[in-house]
């Protein structure tokens, strides 16, 4: 299954303006309205979320964040030609209410049709893959065996994940949970049948604890 992950934005108008930026050669500089429209006050903030490591990560000392969506971060603010505020969250739902908050003008984050009414999207700079994760006991042996009556689907709530197996499971049933470590424990404790995650989190999860495979 393959999810497209895009440059999010908290305002409509700025669609274009995406789109604007990613066709430019890195020598150009960005419009002064573009650069308006993006860090209204001066600076860009960019919402980062380093639960997902495939985006970013965060130094359990140092605090310091690394990964693509800084990188990123910091070659747009480049071009707009401002300073680049990065705003940390350790789950995607804290970065969700930090968008109703006010707390960030860009964000890296998987399309979900259901916030288009709040945000605009570019178009996608990277694709993953999401998949599931089963104990080695399972009968499953392939991700479209998931979609069953009577599977359940461990999912952490409103990741990359979520909104997309929320839309082709038919018949499995989702088991949110507030993080990955709480997802995981559903499939660990017996409450779900597999854990649906992108494909690069779950081969280092199945690498780390035995007893686990990836389909």
């Amino acid at each position: 299954m393959i999810h497209a992950r895009t440059l999010l934005v908290n305002n409509l108008w700025l669609f274009s303006a995406v789109l604007l930026l990613a066709s430019c050669a890195s020598t150009l500089t960005a419009p002064l309205e573009a650069r308006k429209e993006f860090a209204p006050m001066g600076r860009l903030r960019a919402a980062i979320n380093y639960g997902n490591p495939v985006l970013a990560t965060k130094d359990s000392t140092t605090g310091e964040l690394r990964g693509v969506s800084i990188e990123l971060s910091r070659e747009l603010g480049r071009r707009l030609h401002v300073p680049v505020e990065l705003i940390g969250y350790e789950t995607i739902a804290k970065l969700v209410a930090g968008l109703k908050a006010g707390e960030w003008d860009v964000a890296f984050l998987a399309i979900d049709p259901e916030r288009s009414g709040d945000v605009a999207f570019s178009a996608p700079y990277m694709e993953v893959e999401n998949t599931y994760l089963v104990t080695e006991g399972s009968h499953i042996r392939a991700a479209p065996q998931v979609d069953q009556p009577g599977i359940r689907v461990a999912v952490q709530a409103k990741n990359a994940a979520d909104p997309f197996v929320s839309r082709e499971l038919k018949h499995a049933v989702l088991v949110r949970a507030p993080n990955e470590t709480a997802a995981f424990g559903r499939l660990t404790s017996g409450a779900a049948e597999a854990f649906a995650s992108n494909r690069q989190r779950l081969l280092s999860i199945a690498e780390q604890r035995a007893g686990h495979r990836v389909h």
